[in-house]
C-alpha cells in the first residue's frame, strides 16, 4: 500500500459536495469530522463537482483535507452516448492519463490511494446515468494503487436494466458496498449490503444542545422544492398552502428552510404574501447555524435529509414524494427504518396533522451503531 511508502495514509472520497446541497454537505461533512477523529494525519481528498465552494463549506472538518474535481471531470468528458461507453473511456483514462491531458495530475494522485470511497446520495443512477462512471474510475484508481475500493449510503434508483447490469458489474470489483435502501440491495442482487444513509453516521450533531441563535423555533417547517419535481411549482404551492390550513397552523408560526439554494425558495415565493409573519431560513444560515428543528415541530419536506434529520430529532412529520422514480423510494427508506413520518404521493391528499412523531431514541441508536461499524470497517484508527 502507498500509505507505507508516503509515511501516512490518502484516503480520497467521492462524492457530490460544493453544489450546495444540504444533504451533500452533510455527509461530506460527517466523513470529514469521522476522518479528523479516527485518521487526523492522513491526506484525504475530496473529489467532487464544485471543489472551490466545497473548500469554503467543508473548511476546517479535517486537518489535511483539499479538494479536487478529478473524476467528476473525466465523467463530464468522457465521450461517447451511453454510460457503458463513457464508464469505459473513464477507466481507459485512468489507465492511461494522456487520453485526459489537462487531468493528468489528478488522475495520478487518484491512482495512489490507500482507499477509494464512494460516499454517500443519490447521484449514481439513471436520471444522471455518466454519473456511473465514478464507480469505473474508482475501480481503475485502486487496481493502479493496490487500494481498497468502497461505496457506502447509496441510492442507486431509478436504473434500467442496461444501466443496472453495469452498475453490478462495477460494484463487484469493489471491497465494500453499503446501500441505503431494499430496491438498492435487491438490485445489487446482494443483500447483505442492505444499510442506512451515511448521514447517520453524524446523527448525534443532528441535535444541539445549545438555543439556535434565531431564538424560539417555529412549530410548523416546510421545505417544499422546486427541482426533480413531476409537478409544476404551481401545483406545489397550492398543496402546501391547503396542508398549513388543514393543520390549522398560525402563518406567524411557520418557518420555510431552504436546503438548496434558489430551488426550495422558489414555491415559498409564491406563498409568502399568504404567509404574514413565516420566518425564512436560508442555505447560508442552515449551514451556518445548523438545521433550526426541535422536537416539537411538525414538518413538511419534500428532501430527503430534511426528514432524515428532523426526524431524527423526534420532530412530527409529512414527507412528500414530489418524484415517483425517485423520492418515493428515498423518503420509504426512512419509512421502513422507522421515522413514523406519514408519507404523500397523491398531491390530492392534503395530509392531516401528523402524530407519530421521529424516530425513537432506541431506534436512532441502532442505525447509528450500524454505520459506525460500516466507518470501522473502511478506516482503522490511527
Amino acid at each position: 500500500m502507498l500509505g507505507s511508502v508516503r509515511g501516512r495514509p490518502l484516503y480520497y472520497l467521492v462524492g457530490t459536495a460544493g453544489h450546495p446541497n444540504y444533504g451533500d454537505e452533510l455527509i461530506t461533512s460527517v466523513w470529514l469530522r469521522h476522518l479528523a477523529v479516527v485518521a487526523p494525519d492522513a491526506d484525504v481528498w475530496v473529489d467532487c463537482p464544485a471543489p472551490g465552494s466545497a473548500a469554503v463549506l467543508l473548511d476546517g472538518l479535517h486537518p489535511r483535507a483539499r479538494f479536487t474535481d478529478t473524476a467528476w471531470r473525466l465523467c463530464a468528458e468522457a465521450p461517447g452516448r451511453g454510460p457503458w461507453e463513457k464508464a469505459a473511456w473513464v477507466q481507459n483514462a485512468m489507465q492511461q492519463p494522456g487520453l485526459a491531458c489537462r487531468s493528468v495530475a489528478g488522475i495520478e494522485l487518484m491512482n495512489t490511494a490507500d482507499v477509494v470511497h464512494v460516499i454517500g446520495g443519490g447521484y449514481i443512477n439513471g436520471i444522471w446515468p455518466h454519473h456511473i462512471g465514478l464507480l469505473g474510475a474508482a475501480v481503475a484508481a485502486v487496481r493502479r494503487s493496490g487500494g481498497r475500493a468502497v461505496l457506502t449510503g447509496q441510492g442507486l434508483m431509478p436504473l434500467d436494466e442496461g444501466e443496472a447490469a453495469l452498475v453490478r458489474t462495477l460494484l463487484e470489483r469493489f471491497d465494500l458496498v453499503d446501500v441505503r435502501d431494499t430496491v438498492s440491495a435487491e438490485l445489487l442482487e446482494r443483500p447483505a449490503s442492505r444499510g442506512v444513509d451515511d448521514a447517520f453516521l453524524g446523527a448525534g450533531r443532528f441535535l444541539r444542545s445549545e438555543p439556535h441563535p434565531s431564538g424560539t423555533l417555529p412549530r410548523y417547517m416546510v421545505c417544499v422544492q422546486s427541482d426533480l419535481s413531476d409537478h409544476d411549482v404551481s401545483r406545489l404551492a397550492a398543496f402546501t398552502l391547503a396542508t398549513l390550513r388543514t393543520w390549522d397552523a398560525d402563518p406567524a408560526d411557520v418557518g420555510v428552510v431552504e436546503g438548496i439554494p434558489g430551488q426550495d425558495r422558489v414555491v415559498y415565493g409564491l406563498l409568502e404574501h399568504e404567509l404574514p409573519g413565516s420566518q425564512f431560513f436560508p442555505f447560508s444560515e442552515v449551514w451556518r447555524h445548523g438545521m433550526p428543528v426541535a422536537p416539537h415541530q411538525t414538518w413538511l419536506s419534500t428532501r430527503f435529509h430534511l426528514h432524515l434529520v428532523a426526524a431524527a430529532a423526534g420532530a412530527n412529520g409529512v414527507a412528500v414524494s414530489v418524484n415517483r422514480d425517485y423520492y418515493a423510494t428515498k423518503h420509504g427508506s426512512l419509512l421502513r427504518l422507522g421515522s413514523n413520518w406519514d408519507l404523500v404521493e397523491d398531491l390530492a391528499d392534503v395530509p392531516k396533522p401528523p402524530t407519530g412523531g421521529g424516530f425513537a431514541p432506541d431506534v436512532l441508536a441502532a442505525h447509528v451503531s450500524r454505520k459506525v461499524e460500516v466507518a470501522r470497517q473502511i478506516y482503522p484508527a490511527s
